[in-house]
């Protein structure tokens, strides 16, 4: 906002006063006076000094924005610029002359307006999330900044109130913990039914119960060591694919590492692939060991990969294989394999499952 010197007023402020009813042109005309002159008659402490295109960003800025008088009766809105316009709705005649509560609606916390209250006490800067409405009734979460501008003796002038939609963002954040939540879930009902299948085949190696339960126990430790370290993987560059592989498979593998085959290059991932190829490692030996090649003592689940050169740059591709398991069954449900697969394309790689009678076969290609 502006003056006629191209000067900058400052403040914009929150207040729960009764709305104020002086006529609005009276309200900027005292406002544009007040941020013009001092009491000398001379340029205001809030003036741009000469720096007119300064003061037109201000005016045209894209950032929503509002300044409040605190000196007159329920702080009521002197200026607000056209983006602030333009994300409320409301015309600048619509908001002067108006307390900022006017966004406010059915779904406004009292948290959020007492955190506002809170900050305008304080006469610090801060923020605060609220959620206020548009003239047209739609709701939006307004990452709301607000502060004081004080004369150069340390009076309140205005306060200031910059407005950022934060919506998208905020659902973005909810999906993203959803699925997580989804995913821990999922997880947790493998680990469970893992151990269930560790117990029931180690039962069957057994007669001596110390044996028994001492070998029980060192799988489950395996099996919950694996976890705690891979569940949040260490994103640094540099994690071999075979020595990340072997710590997650091992401990799936009931009979040993006899019924494992990995081979394949030494290659360093990438931070991005670590999270979904753990996790697509431990879907598939999760399925194995309930349904697969794992779950027998005889079976057998073989794991090589290769790095490729192609136009787009390097990628590995693993190939998986289980032998002497079970007939296979294509599941009714594979909320588990969707995940892994959409991990893998959230990446720019590709996962495909052929659920051969003879055993699950699957091949997957991540960009390196």
């Amino acid at each position: 906002m502006l003056n006629a010197r191209g000067r900058v007023p400052a403040w914009v402020c929150v207040s729960m006063m009764r709305p104020h009813r002086m006529r609005k042109t009276a309200l900027v005309r005292i406002f544009y006076r007040s941020v013009t002159l001092n009491g000398n008659g001379k340029d205001g402490a809030w003036a741009l000094r000469n720096d007119r295109a300064i003061a037109e960003t201000v005016r045209h800025a894209q950032i929503p924005l509002c300044i409040t008088d605190p000196t007159l009766p329920d702080n009521p809105i002197v200026f607000a610029n056209a983006a602030f316009c333009d994300l409320t709705g409301y015309t600048e005649d619509d908001v002067i002359g108006q307390n900022c509560r006017m966004l406010q609606g059915p779904g406004t916390t009292e948290e959020s307006v007492a955190a506002i209250r809170k900050v305008i006490a304080s006469a610090e800067v801060d923020t605060v999330e609220i959620l206020n409405y548009r003239k047209d009734g739609t709701s939006f979460v307004n990452a709301l900044q607000i502060g004081p501008i004080l004369h150069d003796d340390g009076g309140l002038m205005y306060y200031f109130g910059s407005q950022l939609d934060v919506t998208a963002k905020r659902e973005m954040e909810k999906k993203a913990r959803q699925l997580a939540d989804d995913e821990l879930l999922h997880r947790l009902r493998n680990i469970v039914n893992v151990m269930n299948v560790i117990v029931r085949m180690t039962g069957r190696e057994e007669n001596d119960t110390a044996a028994l339960a001492t070998k029980i126990g060192e799988r489950l430790t395996a099996l919950s060591d694996v976890h705690f370290n891979t569940i949040r993987p260490n994103t640094d560059e540099g994690t071999e694919f075979e020595a990340l592989a072997r710590t997650i498979l091992a401990p799936y593998a009931p009979g040993g590492l006899v019924q494992l085959n990995l081979s394949g290059p030494a290659v360093a991932l990438p931070a991005g692939l670590i999270s979904p190829i753990t996790l697509g490692l431990h879907e598939l030996a999760t399925n194995s060991v309930k349904h697969g090649a794992l779950s027998v003592a005889e079976g057998r689940v073989e794991l090589r990969w290769v790095v490729q050169d192609r136009e787009a740059g390097r990628s590995i591709a693993f190939h998986w294989e289980e032998t002497n398991g079970p007939p296979v069954v294509v599941p009714a449900r594979q909320s588990g394999s969707r995940i892994i697969k959409t991990l893998t394309t959230s990446t720019g790689g590709d996962m495909a499952f052929d659920w051969r009678e003879s055993g699950l076969i699957v091949k997957a290609d991540f960009p390196l």
